[in-house]
């Protein structure tokens, strides 16, 4: 995500820390751990559209 957008991995953490990007519509855990980011419900957030 930090590659293809440009938004650091802090800033992308900070997101999901603070509410602004929520689980399960912006983001997801695997059961290995690892953070998935929905590329295209971030960009709609972005552009202030409802995901």
């Amino acid at each position: 995500m930090s590659e293809l957008s440009g938004i650091t991995i802090d800033a992308i953490n900070s997101n999901r820390k603070k509410g602004y990007w929520r689980e399960g519509i912006h983001w997801r855990k695997a059961p290995n751990g690892r953070i998935f980011i929905n590329i295209n419900a971030v960009e709609k957030w972005i552009e202030g559209i409802e995901a």
